[in-house]
């Protein structure tokens, strides 16, 4: 039998060529009646997906029209049904970031990664506390970043973090060019880490923080925590699941 599809794609020509192509070959259901979301376009695009049909309990299938697409699988408009009967489906939680600022509370949810960057020339300072207990009394870097397993090949791995696997239960602490300790790299954490930032000089030396796409700058305290409550599920072509995609990128050289 084969899946009821609604079918997104991101504003390039390209992807828009896409969906009306894939539109034509497959019909494209209303989304409440869809059994499976279809998005065409990049990892930027997916992550966009992924907040936009939070909650409704549908998996999403992407394939890629961007640049780097690593949560997407290989754009082909061939045998479409076949692909989606076989995937493998992960399922993934996001972060919750709850941040303190002059204007009050906000809370954002991020599948790849809540970072903290500073907003000046000078470095950002500050204080980390894991559970309850200061771990780092003061870190002086251009800010630091929480990075899911899902998020952990995106800008983790460009600031040097680790790469995790799909069903780690870890998340992995970045530092972003610390200063000062020089010799820090950051930590793994188990996935239920309550995760506390608190700006040191917050005036002086201000900070924005980021959840995937969501930013609130002068912030002067950032909670962080994974949402077990909140799940989505990504569907991958076989073989070639996220789970493998992880592994492959750690013996790329």
């Amino acid at each position: 039998m084969n899946s009821r599809l609604h079918f997104v794609a991101s504003e390039t020509p390209e992807a828009q060529k896409a969906l009306a192509r894939l539109r034509q070959l497959y019909g494209d259901i209303a989304p409440e009646n869809a059994d499976i979301i279809v998005a065409l376009g990049g990892d930027g695009f997916m992550l966009q997906t992924l907040h936009g049909f939070l909650g409704r309990s549908k998996p999403i299938f992407g394939m890629n029209l961007g640049s780097v697409g690593f949560l997407m699988n290989e754009y082909r408009e061939e045998d479409l049904q076949a692909r989606l009967d076989a995937a493998e489906a992960a399922h993934i939680h996001p972060l919750r970031m709850s941040v303190q600022s002059p204007l009050g509370a906000k809370t954002a949810l991020a599948f790849n990664e809540v970072s903290l960057f500073r907003q000046t020339r000078q470095t950002a300072k500050l204080r980390i506390t894991l559970d309850g207990k200061v771990r780092l009394d003061e870190l002086s870097s251009d800010g630091i970043l929480v990075a899911t397993p899902a998020g952990s090949t995106a800008y983790n791995l460009s600031a040097h973090g680790p790469i995790l696997p799909i069903n780690a239960a870890l998340l992995a602490l970045t530092p972003l060019s610390p200063f000062r300790p020089r010799r820090w790299r950051g930590a793994l954490l188990p996935h239920n880490t309550k995760i506390r930032f608190d700006i040191l000089d917050a005036v002086k030396r201000p900070v924005s923080a980021v959840a995937d796409n969501i930013e609130v700058r002068d912030v002067t305290s950032v909670d962080i925590a994974e949402d077990r409550a909140i799940s989505t599920t990504m569907l991958f072509d076989q073989g070639h699941s996220l789970d493998e995609r992880i592994l492959a990128e750690q013996f790329v050289y």
